[in-house]
């Protein structure tokens, strides 16, 4: 009897490096069938999550006639729709609730040392983007695709609020103020 490969075999085929240090993670792979004349076309979709690990992250959906091909496609499209994630230290700047779909996400900062409290298809945008320390809640669907793209929309909302308050400070000092004798010529 032939045994599979052991749980860390597996865990390496999923989360991958590539040559630009970017991290790709498999988050599910679902096999579509097609209708024809002849009878059934089968065909494989995959949805992957590609990042750095250092702020960066992006997701991706691929369909061909075999998995690996799938994968690859899902890769290239992730990495193209990569967006930059605000973080604070080791964990995100403020709470965010974001729907995509059906699907809603809580992301909750934590205290340092918590960890990453996520299910499956978050925990993989999360990780991948460099973060340690975040609670989520996934709620009302949990369909792995709308659940990714919606934790992905919420982290794309995330504004770091040093640089949110200087851009406002600044757009505050070139509005003029108004003065008592605006509007009045100068002759009385």
């Amino acid at each position: 009897m032939v045994n599979g490969p052991d749980r860390n075999q597996r865990d390496d085929r999923r989360s991958q490096f590539d040559e630009q240090g970017m991290q790709e993670r498999v988050v599910k792979i679902s096999r579509v069938s097609k209708v024809v004349k002849g009878g059934r076309r089968l065909s494989f979709s995959a949805v992957v999550v590609v990042g750095n690990g250092e702020g960066k992250v992006g997701i991706g959906m691929g369909k061909s006639d075999a998995v690996p091909d799938a994968v690859r496609k899902g890769s290239v499209n992730a990495k193209k729709n990569m967006i930059t994630v605000a973080l604070k230290d080791s964990t995100i700047p403020h709470d965010i609730v974001s729907r995509f779909g059906s699907a809603e996400v809580m992301l909750k900062p934590a205290s340092p040392g918590t960890g990453v409290i996520a299910g499956g298809a978050v925990r993989a945008v999360v990780e991948l983007a460099g973060i340690k320390d975040i609670t989520t809640k996934a709620r009302f669907s949990t369909n792995p695709i709308n659940t990714v793209k919606a934790a992905f929309q919420g982290l794309g909302m995330l504004k770091d609020l040093a640089e949110e308050f200087e851009k406002r400070r600044q757009l505050a000092e070139a509005i003029p103020v108004n003065s008592p004798n605006r509007g009045r010529s100068a002759k009385g």
